[in-house]
């Protein structure tokens, strides 16, 4: 019988602030005592000795947390009052905890012949240096945790900046397919091929509710990809019939590699208007995906008239009027993978081909299309 053993994550110590306070607060004050402690045994006093070295300790805990409730405080001021009013707490909490620790030094050596200023000075260098060291490491520790939580800040904008350009250019694709698919619907209601319309639009409902079921910013494995080109090449089937003929070539090797969703579909949208919709006889469509050493390469081809005889131009967006074309699908690939990938156009005698090229990943993101 197997065991499940529970996955303890680990927590940043300063994830907790309060805790961490304390924590530090506790830990510091003991190391002092020891290290305060252990000189005094190491230089031949007495075990007695140590009770005031305990009171001075306790002394700078208690006093040291009543200046935390006022840095607490001066942090939010400007900093000419904030180092000002910090070094005035400083001297004064030392003057204090000075002369706790000369009044019980005095009390218990009552036969010294050290003089109470003596005993005063000595006990304020002490302590102004522990608590200004505890006073400069309180507010480097709140400067840290103030870069990290404005670096956080900004890395939560950039994601949500980038998500938000995402779904823009995700959103750009649907009214485009949309209009095209339903004036199709249109023109066959009004031939009254009831069935032929009714069978488009259950199968435009069925594209649809895969758009919209999933984020705009999601990725896909290709094979999902490819199962949405299938949805999508249904329903234009149903207005091309044979003329359109698509090929998929998928290699299983990168049939799990991820790709933001709907990337491909414009590129096939474009070869049914340039490619099948001019020619009589239609044209092919293929689709292949292979691996290219680290990276995956997926090529989208016709045998349409390709740029040399008259075809699309790279410069022209491919949905002309909507702003959707080339300049969406480089945009969406440069969001994704940033430098690592690349947008190819050839144009042949036999058609014209996009070829596309990005890191070969497959592990599951926090985005993932169902």
């Amino acid at each position: 019988m197997s065991v499940t053993v529970p996955r303890i994550q680990p927590q940043p110590f300063f994830a907790d602030k309060n805790r961490a306070f304390w924590n530090l607060q506790s830990l510091g004050w003991a190391g002092a005592f020891l290290l305060r402690g252990s000189s005094t045994i190491a230089n031949g006093q007495p075990f007695s000795s140590l009770i005031p070295v305990l009171i001075s300790t306790v002394t700078g805990y208690s006093v040291t947390l009543l200046i935390a409730v006022v840095f607490r405080f001066l942090l939010k001021q400007r900093p000419i009052v904030t180092w000002g009013v910090s070094i005035l707490m400083v001297v004064l909490a030392a003057g204090l905890v000075a002369f706790i620790d000369a009044w019980v030094f005095s009390t218990q050596n009552r036969g010294s012949e050290t003089a109470g200023l003596q005993l005063f000075l000595g006990a304020f260098y002490l302590s102004v240096t522990l608590i200004g060291a505890w006073s400069a490491l309180y507010y480097a520790i709140n400067f840290y945790l103030t870069v990290e939580e404005q670096a956080d800040q900004l890395l939560r904008l950039e994601n949500q900046a980038a998500n938000a350009q995402l779904a823009m250019l995700r959103y750009q694709l649907n009214p485009h397919f949309l209009f095209n698919t339903l004036n199709s619907i249109s023109t066959l209601v009004l031939l009254k091929q009831t069935d032929r319309a009714n069978a488009m639009l259950s199968r435009l409902s069925s594209f649809l509710r895969y758009t919209l079921i999933n984020e705009p910013t999601a990725q896909v494995t290709i094979e999902q990809e490819i199962e949405t080109l299938k949805l999508y090449l249904e329903i234009e089937k149903m207005r091309f019939e044979d003329r359109l003929r698509p090929i998929f070539s998928i290699d299983p090797a990168v049939a799990k590699a991820r790709l933001p969703s709907l990337l491909l579909q414009p590129l096939v949208e474009n070869a049914i208007k340039y490619a099948v919709t001019p020619k009589e006889e239609g044209a092919e469509i293929s689709v292949s995906a292979q691996p290219a050493g680290d990276n995956v390469r997926i090529v989208v081809s016709d045998t349409g008239p390709g740029l040399n005889e008259g075809g699309m131009k790279p410069h022209i967006p491919m949905s002309e009027g909507t702003g959707v074309g080339l300049p969406n699908i480089r945009d969406r690939l440069i969001q994704a993978f940033g430098e690592r990938q690349s947008f190819e156009m050839r144009s042949t005698p036999g058609g014209f081909s996009v070829i596309i090229e990005f890191p070969l990943n497959m592990d599951e993101t926090s985005k993932v299309a169902a």
